[in-house]
C-alpha cells in the first residue's frame, strides 16, 4: 500500500515537517535522531537542517527513496532504513531522540515498538509523537478508517510508563499535511523524557 501511495511525483504528506515537530524540535537533544515511519522524509529532512544527524525508518523503499532526494535537494545526508516496524530493532540506549508522526500501528505491534523506543533512548533522550485519537474516525481527514491504530493519552501514559511526560494532550487541530491529511483532526500529542 505504502509503495504505491508514495508513487507519484508528488509528495503524498507534502515536503514541510509536521507542525508539532516543527514547533517542539528543540525539545529534542541535539545528536542522533529516529524517525519511526519516516515515509518520504519531510521530518527527517527538516531535523537534518538544523543539524540533527537522523535515521530514518520506513517499510516503504518508494518512500525512502523520495526521502533521499529530498535530502540532497536540500543539501543534507540522512541514513534510510528500510524495515517492518514490527520487526524493526531499535537497540539499547542509542538515541538522543526518537520522533514518531502518525505511525499507523496495529495495537498489538504498538505496544511492543514502544517498549524497544523506552529501551533505545539514551538517558534524557525524548520521544516526541503525534496520531490520530479515535475521535478522528469521525473527521475522516487522515489517518485510515481502523480504531485500532489510534491511540489515546491514557493507552500512551501505560504503554510508555518508563518515560516522564512533558507533554501529554488530547486535542483538535487543523492538519494540513499534502493530501492524505487535511482538516481539522483529533490527536494525541506527547513530549516524553527517559530519566
Amino acid at each position: 500500500m505504502w509503495d504505491q501511495r508514495y508513487a507519484t511525483k508528488e509528495y503524498a504528506y507534502g515536503t514541510k515537517p509536521n507542525e508539532f515537530l516543527q514547533e517542539n524540535v528543540g525539545a529534542i537533544p541535539k545528536g542522533k535522531v529516529l524517525s519511526l515511519a519516516e515515509g518520504e522524509g519531510r521530518n527527517a529532512v527538516f531535523m537534518a537542517r538544523l543539524g540533527y544527524q537522523v535515521t530514518a525508518v520506513d517499510s516503504s523503499r518508494v518512500g525512502l527513496a523520495k526521502a533521499q532526494a529530498l535530502a540532497q535537494e536540500n543539501g543534507v545526508s540522512i541514513e534510510c532504513i528500510h524495515a517492518d516496524l514490527a520487526d524493526y530493532e531499535p537497540g539499547q540506549c542509542q538515541w538522543d531522540g526518537i520522533v514518531s508522526i502518525f505511525c499507523p500501528l496495529p495495537s498489538s505491534f504498538r505496544q511492543k515498538l514502544h517498549e524497544k523506543v523506552m529501551a533505545a533512548l539514551k538517558p534524557q533522550g525524548v520521544l516526541l509523537l503525534e496520531n490520530y485519537t479515535p475521535e478522528q474516525l469521525s473527521f475522516g481527514t487522515g489517518g485510515g478508517n481502523s480504531a485500532d491504530t489510534m491511540i489515546t493519552a491514557q493507552m500512551l501514559r501505560r504503554e510508555l510508563a518508563e518515560l516522564n511526560f512533558l507533554h501529554l494532550k488530547e486535542l483538535q487541530r487543523s492538519v494540513v499535511e499534502g493530501i492524505y491529511h487535511t482538516g481539522q483532526a483529533a490527536v494525541v500529542q506527547v513530549i516524553a523524557v527517559k530519566s
